[in-house]
């Protein structure tokens, strides 16, 4: 298992989890129900907590950290992950607070004390400024991003349809099957 302790914290998880055997998960880390952490991905709790939550998906080579606490900052920047969240390949996400059924694209950055409300999707390569506070339903993208326009219904309902599935997928590979129970039909996100 990709699993290390650092000091007295170990990772702790819920059910149905998978975990790429390539990943690492390192420390005061929760990773809730039916969440699945992809190829060579990095969650490393060390100076402070990460706390994923249900049926979410952190994709392929996404660095999870965080700051530290200190006598200025007690609470340091721990990062929190909401439930039914795609976090795409090669995002780095850094002591922030996203909520839940969001989308974070490829490539982006989101910085320390960022929160991110509910149904928030984040444009692929984006950089999202330290201590930003974006508005719920909306699509933001660029360097640094910017809200671009308001999400439609459609675009909505497809922030909890991708979580879902990459909840079929990783059930495909914690049960030993080689194909995939449905196929994206607008392309992988």
């Amino acid at each position: 298992m990709p699993l290390s302790p650092y000091l007295n914290a170990t990772p702790l998880l819920g059910d149905r989890i998978f975990l790429h055997p390539s990943c690492q998960v390192i420390g005061d880390v929760k990773i809730g129900d039916d969440s699945s952490v992809w190829c060579n991905t990095v969650l490393r709790g060390d100076v402070n907590r990460i706390v994923i939550g249900r049926g979410t998906n952190l994709q392929d080579l996404t660095m999870c950290h965080v700051s530290h606490k200190s006598s200025s900052r007690p609470e340091g920047s721990p990062l929190l992950i909401g439930d039914y969240v795609t976090v795409g390949h090669s995002v780095i996400v850094h002591g922030c607070t996203i909520g839940n059924e969001c989308l974070i694209g490829m490539g982006s950055i989101v910085m320390d004390d960022v929160v991110i409300p509910d149904h928030v999707m984040i444009g692929a390569g984006s950089l999202v400024s330290p201590g930003k506070v974006l508005e719920s339903g909306m699509l933001y993208m660029g360097r640094p991003a910017k809200a671009v326009r308001a999400l439609t219904k459609e675009e909505i309902a497809y922030l909890r349809y991708s979580a879902e599935q990459y909840m079929l997928v990783k059930d495909n590979y914690l049960n030993g099957s080689k194909s995939q129970t449905e196929s994206f039909p607008h392309g992988h996100p």
